[in-house]
């Protein structure tokens, strides 16, 4: 088996993370994650309410028994207020879940140095999302148990430095003395192994999980992403200064179009809406939405259940582990 700082600080059986994916981590999904030996991901903003969030951690509790990172995004939001923020920090320290990760701005920004301290006293490991070593050394700082090492390659919104995870990991592996784990491009065995030799205790994943049974998406989804190649995802919204990664498609050929000519916010918000995103999750309609994976996507080649792909993950990796260790004489 494969031990690191990350499998040993949850006591968990493989060193996967699922990363934050609006609609798409929720009890179902975050429990079958958890349940296989890796650790799922409840994302808050999925719930509006402190009682429809608190449920969904009560739920995802009945449904698992291991421990699993609630997913917190600290950006900009029509739908999501700094009062919802504080509401998610409240309701997981009171709940005493296992981890939060955060990504955008520092929780001890938002939350302020209370709101840390209330989650630490719960027993509560911080996991800050960052795409720069001077964002890293700032969650040490602040009293962050890890740093998740996000590279350009993820789906979603990595930092506009643009660094690869190639570059990226070891960088700050090299730089702070809390656990790093790799997110972007990982999707197998391979890539596991490789973030493990670049320094990393652990890998964080989401695009890959969307391609598993237990992903409550429509098929057509799932068969387009098997379908799609690495080059097929793009970056929009760079003009509002909150580039994202999405799935090439007609409606984000659209979006680049509206910002090609200097439109604005008002005109970009129909097109790249959550609810735009939550109906073609469900719709399948792939093609009218901006959806946000990686350029992983040219690795994932079937549906398979979670279970089944943290397992082969695993064991491909001590392969692939195995296999270099092979060619030293």
């Amino acid at each position: 088996m494969i031990k690191t700082a990350i499998t040993e600080m949850f006591g968990i059986e493989y060193p996967i993370i699922c990363g934050a994916m609006m609609w798409l981590c929720k009890p179902s999904l975050c429990a079958a994650i958890s349940n296989a030996g890796g650790m799922g991901n409840l994302t808050a903003g999925n719930y509006e309410t402190q009682e429809d969030f608190r449920n969904a951690i009560r739920q995802t509790k009945e449904l698992t028994d291991k421990p699993f990172v609630v997913g917190l995004t600290l950006l900009p939001s029509i739908r999501i207020t700094g009062e919802h923020h504080k509401m998610y920090v409240k309701v997981c320290a009171e709940e005493k879940v296992a981890a939060i990760e955060v990504s955008g701005s520092p929780l001890d920004k938002v939350a302020g140095r209370e709101g840390m301290d209330m989650l630490k006293n719960a027993g509560v490991k911080l996991f800050h999302k960052v795409g720069s070593v001077r964002h890293a050394l700032h969650a040490q700082k602040a009293g962050y148990d890890g740093v998740y090492a996000a590279g350009f390659e993820e789906g979603g919104h990595p930092l506009d430095d643009d660094v690869t995870t190639m570059v990226l990991t070891p960088r700050i592996a090299d730089c702070v003395d809390i656990p790093v784990v790799t997110v972007g491009g990982i999707c197998d065995g391979r890539s596991m192994a490789a973030a493990l030799t670049l320094g990393a205790q652990g890998v964080m994943m989401g695009s890959r999980f969307i391609a598993t049974t237990e992903c409550e998406v429509h098929p057509n989804i799932k068969q387009e992403i098997i379908k799609r190649q690495e080059f097929e995802t793009t970056m929009i919204c760079k003009s509002l200064g909150l580039q994202g990664r999405a799935l090439k498609n007609r409606v984000i050929s659209e979006v680049l179009e509206v910002e090609r000519r200097g439109g604005g916010l008002e005109e970009l918000i129909p097109l790249i809406s959550g609810q735009r995103i939550k109906k073609a999750w469900q719709d399948g309609e792939y093609e009218e939405a901006p959806l946000m994976v990686g350029q992983s996507i040219g690795h994932i080649h079937e549906v398979v259940s979670c279970k089944k792909l943290m397992k082969n993950m695993h064991d491909d990796a001590i392969k692939e582990l195995n296999r270099v260790k092979s060619m030293i004489h």
